[in-house]
């Protein structure tokens, strides 16, 4: 029995191992496209096969040299927007940003941001001690002020530069790009979404709209955070996270918070990872197009890649 014990718990470490191998090697050749499936009240569908996946390559198919449909550790650096507008709502989104690092796995890594008159990114490196993390939630995110929402998108996709393996940024906002800085080197979301496109950055948003916010007076607490508009989440959101394979999730009431952030991680744990080779590096920007074969699902994946010579 108690060799039998051992095997058990060798096999079972051997495969807790496996699930936490990355599926892309670094330096190899290899279009990495991680892709989440839905059914039609979009649940996580966790149980296709490489045979139920179709990818394309400017219209032309392509054959799986990799695809996992393991846990697959992330490493993610999280923006919070701290406009005048979320003052209320600060700890509301805290607690809900601590149900994010609450999903994470052992093997995962991340680092918290806050935007306002300054962008921040804490700790100096990526950790997966909870207890850091939350404590950064706690007590080092820094008070209200602007929107700079895609600089500080931009800071955290240059930030994952030197990570290995799956790399993300999630981001929470309340408003539209207002930096407030009367700078004019401000990058707007093209320039952002080129970078993370070039660099296989996966984008995720979460934006808070509707009545239900709560809402400073004048100043920096408007929504948006600058000038008194009232503009709800930037609709460059859902366009940068439907481009690089990430997810847009909309909310009118801050008490969805929590339960979206920690959808979120669950997503990211149960994406599909595939890959091919390509057939040309022409530095020039490529079409991908996923599909799923399974009658009744939806398929989200980035939409192109860019073939690096």
């Amino acid at each position: 029995m108690r060799a039998l014990h051992f095997l058990a718990l060798g096999s079972l470490l051997t495969a807790t191992l496996t699930a936490q191998q990355p599926p892309f090697k670094s330096g190899a050749r290899t279009v990495a496209v991680y892709a989440t499936v839905t059914d039609r009240d979009g649940r996580l569908v966790t149980d296709l096969a490489r045979g139920d996946f179709e990818v394309k390559d400017n219209g032309s198919p392509q054959a799986l040299t990799v695809f996992s449909s393991d846990v697959q550790p992330i490493t993610v650096v999280m923006l919070l927007d701290r406009s005048g507008s979320q003052r209320g709502n600060f700890r509301l989104v805290e607690a809900a940003a601590e149900a994010f690092v609450d999903r994470l796995d052992p093997a995962d890594k991340a680092r918290i941001g806050s935007f306002a008159e300054k962008i921040e990114i804490h700790p100096p490196e990526f950790t997966g001690d909870k207890s850091v993390l939350k404590g950064i939630l706690r007590n080092d995110l820094q008070q209200a002020g602007p929107t700079p929402l895609w600089n500080a998108v931009e800071a955290g996709i240059t930030s994952l530069l030197k990570q290995d393996g799956r790399r993300v940024v999630l981001v929470f906002t309340d408003g539209a790009d207002q930096p407030g800085n009367f700078k004019l080197n401000n990058l707007s979301v093209m320039d952002v979404m080129r970078h993370a496109q070039e660099q296989d950055v996966m984008v995720y948003a979460i934006g808070l709209s509707g009545a239900n916010t709560s809402l400073g007076g004048g100043g920096f607490g408007s929504r948006g955070g600058f000038g008194g508009m009232l503009s709800g989440p930037d609709p460059g959101l859902p366009t940068i996270a439907g481009e690089t394979g990430g997810g847009y999730f909309e909310l009118d009431r801050g008490g969805d918070l929590a339960a979206t952030f920690a959808r979120v991680a669950d997503e990211l744990h149960r994406q599909y990872a595939l890959g091919f080779e390509p057939q040309k590096l022409d530095g020039k920007t490529h079409k991908l197009e996923v599909k799923v074969k399974k009658p009744g699902t939806k398929v989200r994946a980035r939409k192109n890649y860019i073939a690096t010579k």
